[in-house]
């Protein structure tokens, strides 16, 4: 890994729950991690309740936009982290997988995303802990 890891969030619509990672990862690490996201299949906006449920917690996502995997994103991400991609992620030799089993929160009410964002949340809090030494600022 580089000195300043980076991490890729990808999941099908790229409209939900990789922008909803990429958004705490960006809160919570404080610049110290590079992130980015991507969809298999983006879609054309952010999910509403996703950008609510955001909100709730302090977090905008208002501006972001769904944007196309591409082999670009996954080749400068030191880990990728899918969420629902099935076998549509292209793997790399080299790079670290991890896939996250999360509800999807298309159609769903801002009361079952938010349940979805805590749990991101609690996955993004782990991978802080294992991709940045201890103590880094």
């Amino acid at each position: 890994m580089s000195e300043k890891p980076s991490v890729l969030f990808v999941c099908v619509h790229n409209a939900g729950r990789s922008q909803m990672a990429a958004a705490w990862l960006t809160h919570l690490a404080g610049g110290r991690v590079e992130v980015r996201s991507a969809g298999s299949n983006p879609g054309d906006t952010v999910n509403p309740a996703a950008v609510e449920a955001m909100a709730e917690v302090g977090i905008d996502i208002s501006s972001a936009t769904p944007k196309i995997l591409t082999v670009d994103a996954l080749t400068e991400s030191d880990v990728c982290i899918t969420m629902g991609c099935g076998d549509t992620c292209p793997v790399f030799p080299g790079k670290r997988y991890l896939d996250w089993q999360l509800e999807d929160p298309s159609g769903q009410s801002v009361a079952a995303v938010r349940r979805i964002r805590d749990d991101i949340k609690f996955l993004v809090e782990n991978l802080i802990k294992e991709i940045l030494p201890e103590g880094s600022n």
